[in-house]
């Protein structure tokens, strides 16, 4: 269902490695999986186009072997918070702007996550949109992918029943991200906030496509307020742009 179409903005988030410091799934692959290399390159098959996200995201995960509830606690004893997210959080939150969470991780964890790092009601009132689990009995578990698509979960379709509004209605849309489970968010969105030194700014530049840095959540918090407010435009606030690629 979407948000009443009187919001003034919207802001998208992935959640591993943008909202926490570190990636979950990666952190799991490294250290109980198969290993940092590996997982490497995987991530380089797929910017370059010959693995399917959703194919090498299950090979790591096929890889830890871990029961799926000592996974949730081992990550909430080694994950941390950016540490402008939860400022950003309260801001928005006060200011009527709504924040969801888009990942191609596990809701379970994420939620977990979100109760741990931010409190009871950051998981009350921030949407998450992600994959599922399911746990066996034996605590083994496998992901259960939210579409057919090749990401496993395309997070552009959470962003474009928006983006399809009428001018009058939608609101700015803003999207963070880092890597490439948000390839097919990219495109989807008003401003594009890509994590510095991360995979996800080596496919906007390979591809023309607008962004803007940010090193903590601070830096979107700034900016995005900064627009809410009149203060900048969203087309000031894009750092680099290649027009002649678009």
């Amino acid at each position: 269902m979407l948000i009443a179409p009187t919001v003034k903005a919207i802001v998208f988030t992935d959640w591993d490695g943008t909202v926490t410091l570190q990636d979950s799934n990666d952190f799991m692959t490294d250290n109980i999986g198969f290993g940092e290399k590996r997982r490497r390159e995987l991530n380089i098959e797929v910017l370059q186009g010959r693995w399917t996200f959703r194919d090498a995201f299950r090979d790591m995960l096929d890889s830890v072997h871990k029961p799926f509830p000592e996974c949730i606690e081992y990550l909430k004893e080694n994950i941390q918070l950016d540490p402008g997210f939860a400022d950003f959080y309260k801001w928005a939150k006060e200011a009527g702007i709504p924040v969801i969470v888009v990942s191609s991780g596990m809701k379970p964890i994420i939620h977990a996550l979100l109760v741990k790092l931010v409190g009871q009601d950051a998981a009350n009132n921030i949407e998450i949109v992600a994959n599922d689990v399911k746990v066996n009995d034996d605590g083994s578990w496998d992901i259960v992918y939210r579409d057919e698509s090749g990401f496993g979960h395309d997070k552009s379709r959470a962003i474009k029943p928006y983006a399809e509004l009428p001018k009058e209605e939608r609101p700015m849309l803003f999207y963070a991200g880092d890597g490439v489970s948000d390839l097919s968010a990219a495109r989807e969105t008003d401003l594009l906030f890509a994590k510095a030194g991360r995979d996800l700014i080596t496919y906007c530049e390979r591809e023309g496509l607008p962004y803007t840095v940010f090193h903590t959540y601070t830096d979107i918090h700034d900016k995005v307020k900064a627009i809410v407010n009149g203060e900048v435009t969203l087309e000031s606030a894009i750092e680099n742009e290649n027009v002649e690629a678009l």
